[in-house]
């Protein structure tokens, strides 16, 4: 690993329809003069609505405004490539390193406001909040794991500077990026990127988990956090260990609900991508190539997967006790067979998992050791 030599240049432009595209360049690429966007784009759709369902207390958000989206265009047709003399896509220059967004068809925003607590029934609010596009590359094909190493820690300074950025937005409770890899998972572009939504709302399962980490906390007089402990019993055990590093370690939790299921977790509590230091970003970025590396190598075939970064919800209570840490999951049970949520796992969310976390630990952890040979 080559530790990045200084922070990305950012640089922030204008698309069009008036939404914010910024461009992260590599370390020591020259500061970059934007090219403005020459497109003629229709006005910005009102936002969609949320719904109140008061049987769960969840909010819903309806957006149908994006049935219309881009469904896997041809790569002389991509959104996220640059544009060309004959093609204008949502990037306006020629090339870039990483680039990130406000996505054209959000399932929130871009109207920014406080929710109220709940909602009467048959009443609806603007669905608030701010969905963001992060490309990682410019190159049309490839994954995050084919990324050179100062290319992924650029994404990961990205995510970070938007991470601080969207947090500090009036009336934002939970800011999530994350990406999803493979038709299977059901993407609707090709090119290497990942997305970031900041919601009005703690979601379910981030209430979930920040609920559960707060009982810990309270129960151990506030001197444990409960991702920790489950951190130190992993290591101790390491029957499940996949990689460990200084700052960072991987494993396939005990009660793993996927069939490929890894947690990557920083050894100091921290809330997010934005309070990490330079030597933890450094480090993450190395783990998590090596991860996705070993992930990929596990089938003939690239692995479907989703890579979801929990981080603290913004709430003083829940806030506190909560890690920030990484939730990579698979539905792929072997080569050719998918798992599918139905009964139990989609209407009860009671999760069936089809393997053993030590077999695929096991597996995880040879498929990393060859990858990186």
């Amino acid at each position: 690993m080559s530790t990045a030599a200084g922070l990305s240049a950012v640089t922030r432009s204008t698309l069009a329809d008036g939404r914010e595209l910024i461009y992260f360049d590599d370390p020591g690429t020259p500061r970059r003069a934007p090219v403005p966007d020459a497109r003629d784009l229709p006005p910005r759709p009102e936002p969609g609505e949320l719904r109140y369902d008061a049987l769960s207390g969840d909010w819903v958000a309806v957006a149908a405004h994006r049935q219309t989206r881009t469904h896997l265009p041809p790569a002389d047709a991509c959104p996220l490539c640059p544009s060309t003399p004959t093609f204008a896509s949502e990037i306006p220059d020629p090339d870039y390193d990483v680039v990130v967004f406000e996505n054209r068809f959000p399932s929130l925003g871009p109207t920014l406001a406080e929710l109220p607590a709940a909602l009467p029934w048959g009443e609806t609010v603007a669905a608030a909040g701010r969905c963001e596009v992060v490309a990682f590359t410019s190159e049309h094909s490839g994954s995050f794991a084919a990324l050179p190493y100062t290319r992924a820690r650029t994404v990961v300074e990205a995510w970070a500077h938007r991470t601080a950025a969207l947090s500090a937005l009036p009336g934002i409770r939970q800011v999530f990026p994350f990406e999803n890899r493979g038709a299977q998972i059901g993407v609707t572009l090709h090119h290497p990127h990942g997305q970031i939504y900041a919601y009005p709302y703690l979601t379910p399962r981030g209430a979930q988990l920040a609920e559960a980490a707060r009982r810990h906390f309270d129960a151990t007089d506030g001197t444990q956090t409960l991702l920790g402990s489950l951190l130190d019993r992993e290591r101790s055990d390491g029957a499940r260990m996949v990689l460990e590093g200084e700052h960072f370690s991987a494993y396939v939790p005990f009660a793993a609900r996927w069939p490929v299921e890894v947690h990557l977790v920083p050894h100091r509590h921290v809330a997010d991508f934005a309070g990490l230091s330079g030597e933890e970003k450094d480090e993450l970025t190395e783990v998590y190539l090596r991860l996705l590396g070993g992930v990929d190598a596990l089938y003939e075939t690239p692995t479907p997967y989703i890579a979801a970064w929990f981080q603290a919800p913004l709430d003083p209570a829940l806030g506190p006790p909560s890690r920030f840490h990484l939730q990579l999951t698979s539905p792929r049970r072997a080569a050719d067979k998918l798992k599918y949520l139905a009964g139990s796992e989609a209407a009860m969310g009671a999760f069936i998992n089809d393997t053993r976390a030590e077999d695929v630990a096991a597996r995880l952890r040879e498929a990393v050791s060859e990858a990186g040979r």
